[in-house]
């Protein structure tokens, strides 16, 4: 029995007794106190059979509410909280038969934590999927998703090609509008989560439930699957972002404005250079105290300012393509946004010198079998979409020419795993940077670093990994039938979603990348376990170095300080004592040495053979190299 187990039974016994207790024993008009020192005494005095005996197969828990002390909120039901609260004995006799049902646990206990509030899901044994027909999905709880959208309707031909925008209003009237007869292939690629755009696109496609419950879900596993109508994708995109974004840095960023404000009105009082250190002392102070009570290190906490203008050695985009709002980085991809954690690691990121971070979103994709394409992004459409399209609208390359859904989902794959590649090269050159540093002066704080920077790589590969295994499914899902077949038989609606043999090559230099980037990542990680293993083999030689001399010193010293303490010895007569300093040298260092050579004769022993052993080596390559000369002439 647990602690709380144990502590509600003695207390619910105890309350049992006093609220039986007191409306026998106690006049109507005066109070009656009970202590527990006098409730054996009171039992004596019962006439017997008097108190009841709860018995719950008699009168279950739920069938015998007891009218609590302070009436309830209009509309509540009697939960478990109105159970056992009784003050009076009006409360006591309101109860059928006496009967009173405690709680579980009459009050919180230290020793057991209050439960946790779990994150919003629908409710356990409820319809899995999500149905588009229905207004609310087929779940009355169901959580309102909710985001504008950008949405780009791309129509495409070898002959044509029309490119629409549309948002989350105007997308239902165009999705009533029959496709153009000319269109071979569209794209819709919608950027930004929204219920409004899911249930449209889902009613207009006949998109599966379950699929449709996976795009909203933005922790879905890296997968493929495979519905009669059109196969689902999903995965995660990994790309290099140009700064951290939270919630803590736009509240310092407003109160950088209220002390600006408040400051510029005392100018009196700060002028000049002086002013102007004293407040950017004041700000940094508040930014230190904000990041959390988990570091000290404000320079690993705060790093530096950003560029904005996407500077570096990595291409990266504007801040102004990405809506503002807390990163989802690799710490945060699978935490609660306000995890304290995740945070503190993020803001002593291994990327946080470089002034990069690596923000994490899941994507989803629909090829349907009349040869259109849907793909899902969280914030970060523009930067797949805007090369996808200028190769488009060129009419002599390939995926303008194939007119095939599936090329349009190649290249968006080929695009997440060409920003993967700038992202493990960002980690490449950090290892890099920590690696001389290691190399000339190693300590503890750069095993701090490389175990971050090894936490973030395996995060990389547990998101690249599975990709992997998607293009390889992606790939067994071929058609067997000859390209210029094939392409006539993604036009027709009358079959399922077919891989042509086009994009099952191409795919397979996607899937060259995707090992690229693994056999890279765990080279990096190699490489980090194996600075760390140097870092410690490094620091345990120089301690062992000094033990060494602490040693040396201490043999030499050793001898000395006994002749010292025997010729300090107070004795009479003691005639040594009249030499002079001479003497005692004289016996100092012979002592000494011999002392030296009975404690380290087995080193002066190997030293002498290595002396020996390399003079025997060094005689034998000249003998060689005579012979070789005598040979030549």
């Amino acid at each position: 029995m647990g602690p709380c187990n144990s502590r509600a039974t003695s207390q619910q016994t105890h309350r049992l007794l006093l609220q039986i207790l007191t409306p026998l024993l106690t006049p109507p008009a005066t109070a009656f106190d009970i202590t527990p020192t006098s409730i054996p005494a009171l039992r004596k005095k019962l006439p017997p059979r008097t108190m009841p005996r709860p018995a719950r197969e008699r009168h279950p828990p739920a069938q015998i509410p007891v009218r609590p002390s302070a009436p309830p909120v209009d509309g509540a039901q009697p939960g478990p909280a109105h159970f056992g609260q009784l003050t009076t004995s009006k409360t006591l006799n309101s109860a059928r038969d006496g009967i009173v049902c405690l709680p579980e646990h009459p009050r919180p206990c230290r020793t057991c934590p209050a439960p946790r509030r779990l994150p919003y899901s629908f409710a356990a044994g409820s319809e899995p999927g999500v149905d588009p027909l229905k207004p609310d999905g087929g779940h009355a709880s169901m959580p309102q998703l909710s985001a504008p959208c950008q949405i780009t309707i791309v129509d495409f031909s070898e002959d044509k090609l029309s490119i629409q925008n549309k948002d989350n209003s105007s997308l239902g009237s165009f999705l009533e509008v029959p496709q153009p007869k000319w269109a071979k292939c569209r794209w819709i690629n919608v950027n930004g989560l929204s219920w409004d755009v899911i249930q449209l696109l889902g009613k207009h496609k006949s998109l599966h439930k379950l699929a449709v419950e996976d795009i909203m879900n933005t922790r879905s596993r890296t997968k493929a699957e495979w519905y009669p109508t059109h196969a689902f994708i999903v995965l995660t995109l990994q790309r290099l972002d140009d700064t951290y974004r939270d919630s803590d840095d736009e509240s310092s960023d407003s109160d950088e404005a209220d002390d600006t404000s408040s400051h510029a009105s005392n100018r009196s009082i700060f002028s000049g250079k002086t002013g102007k250190y004293s407040r950017k002392l004041l700000r940094r102070l508040k930014r230190t105290f904000r990041a959390g009570k988990f570091s000290s290190d404000t320079t690993l906490e705060g790093g530096k300012d950003w560029p904005q203008d996407g500077s570096g050695p990595y291409p990266r985009a504007s801040r102004s393509e990405y809506p503002e709002g807390p990163t989802r980085t690799l710490r945060r991809y699978h935490a609660a946004p306000d995890d304290p954690i995740a945070r503190f690691m993020d803001r002593n990121s291994a990327l946080i010198s470089k002034n990069y971070t690596v923000a994490c979103e899941q994507v989803s994709m629909f090829i349907t079998n009349d040869n259109t394409i849907i793909s899902f992004f969280e914030e970060s459409a523009e930067v797949i979409e805007a090369p996808i399209i200028q190769r488009l609208q060129t009419s002599d390359t390939i995926i303008r020419h194939s007119c095939d859904a599936s090329m349009v989902g190649h290249a968006v794959l080929d695009g997440i795993i060409d920003l993967a590649i700038q992202v493990a090269s960002c980690y490449r050159d950090a290892i890099g940077d920590i690696e001389p540093e290691v190399l000339t002066h190693p300590n503890i704080g750069h095993t701090k670093k490389l175990y971050i920077l090894t936490s973030e790589i395996n995060a990389l590969i547990s998101f690249i990994n599975p990709i992997t295994t998607l293009i390889q499914a992606l790939r067994d899902h071929k058609t067997d039938m000859a390209l210029d077949k094939a392409m006539a038989k993604i036009l027709d609606p009358n079959h399922d979603p077919i891989i042509t043999t086009l994009t099952y090559t191409y795919l397979g230099d996607v899937l060259d990348h995707c090992v690229l980037i693994t056999d890279t990542l765990n080279r990096l990680k190699s490489s980090a376990d194996g600075m760390i293993g140097l870092i410690f083999n490094t620091i345990s030689a120089h301690q062992n170095e000094s033990m060494k001399q602490l040693t040396t010193a201490t043999i030499i010293f050793l001898p000395l300080t006994f002749i010292t303490g025997y010729f300090g010895q107070n004795f009479a007569p003691f005639t040594v004592l009249e030499q002079d300093i001479g003497y005692f040298w004289k016996i100092a260092v012979p002592v000494v040495f011999a002392t030296i050579i009975l404690l380290q004769r087995e080193a002066i022993v190997d030293y002498c053979k290595a002396i020996f052993q390399r003079r025997y080596l060094w005689e034998l390559k000249k003998r060689r190299s005579d012979r070789r000369n005598k040979k030549r002439v």
